[in-house]
């Protein structure tokens, strides 16, 4: 199974010219912890998180809708592909203490957002069909 395939279908993600505002409306949008943060090509320049709120906004005086999103977006990020397991994507996440990591293209480009939640849940899935197969046995 692709890495991609237990990917949302609907990724939070903004231009890298958006506020920061911009991007955490996209993310309640998109019922998201994350948003890549978009070049003009496309290519993931950096990511938002839930985690970059609290650390660089919340006690910031300015307003969100006046802050870049590139001043408080985290870079450089860390990316999986097509070819990352499932296993690998765990452990860069877990080693990392990320809980989104964003899935790219050859060329950097965004496919994909997986997050903690859907690897746990795709492992619970797959732990419940190996005890529904031992318990049919």
């Amino acid at each position: 199974m692709s890495i991609l395939n237990i990917c949302d279908d609907m990724h939070a993600s903004v231009p890298v010219t958006a506020t920061a505002a911009d991007a955490i409306r996209e993310m309640l949008e998109k019922k998201s912890g994350a948003a890549a943060v978009l070049d003009e090509n496309n290519v993931v320049a950096g990511i938002f998180t839930e985690r970059d709120v609290l650390r660089k906004l919340a006690l910031d005086e300015r307003n969100a809708a006046d802050v870049p999103v590139r001043e408080v977006m985290t870079t450089p990020v860390l990316l999986g592909t097509r070819e990352t397991s499932l296993a690998e994507a765990l452990t860069v996440m877990v080693e990392a203490h990320h809980r989104h990591l964003p899935i790219v293209d050859e060329n950097g480009r965004l496919l994909g957002m997986l997050s903690i939640r859907h690897v746990l849940q795709a492992k619970v899935d797959e732990l419940s069909g190996q005890l529904q197969k031992a318990h049919c046995a």
